[in-house]
């Protein structure tokens, strides 16, 4: 695992396309537990080298019930987004993920991640990728439905400050799916059994 994390840490795949250059963002482990799969890292998670290490990550922390301390454990969760490095940005923020690293390198990393019980699927890219046909039309009836994809995955819309909007007009989000994200966590980090 660490030498295709080092690997990873080296790709140039799409490098005339990433305004600040290059610099891949993934943490993981054999022993990991749960795996979030998000977007791609946004500038203050590029210049610091620390995934989630912004408001979106506060609040991921926040549904999920765990400290820092927990969720930057590699051997309990890894964190794997759709595109590796900072995208840039476009005209209503960041640019999607670069296309070239999902194919490229998480068939790999998830072959090594043996002990996964949980994965969450956070945002549209990451739940069109891996729930293809089985995504609904939109996230909201995907998010509403995750009944329907557990215990495999649980799709999340994306924890940005921005959806705060959002969240006000599903309050079955809070009610329904945080509880269950939470529980579900708690089980699978406390006990390490399948749910």
């Amino acid at each position: 695992m660490q030498q295709l994390l080092e690997e990873i840490a080296s790709c140039k795949a799409c490098k005339e396309f990433l305004p600040l250059g290059p610099k891949p963002i993934v943490a993981g482990s054999p022993h990991s537990k749960i795996i979030i799969i998000g977007q791609a890292p946004g500038k203050i998670v590029h210049e610091t080298g620390i995934p989630w290490n912004d408001k979106s990550g506060d609040n991921l922390r926040k549904w999920l019930g765990v400290d820092k301390t927990t969720f930057y454990d590699p051997h309990k969760i890894a964190l794997v987004p759709m595109g590796f490095c900072y995208p840039g940005r476009g005209k209503s923020g960041d640019l999607p993920p670069r296309h070239e690293c999902a194919p490229l390198w998480h068939g790999r990393l998830l072959d090594m991640m043996k002990e996964v019980q949980l994965t969450l699927l956070v945002g549209n890219y990451a739940q069109a990728y891996y729930l293809g046909s089985r995504a609904r039309n939109t996230l909201t009836e995907t998010v509403k439905n995750f009944h329907d994809y557990l215990p495999e995955y649980l799709p999340l819309p994306h924890p940005s400050p921005r959806n705060n909007i959002w969240q006000a007009k599903n309050p079955w989000f809070g009610e329904e799916v945080l509880p269950t994200l939470k529980e579900r966590t708690r089980r699978v980090l406390d006990q390490g059994k399948r749910i």
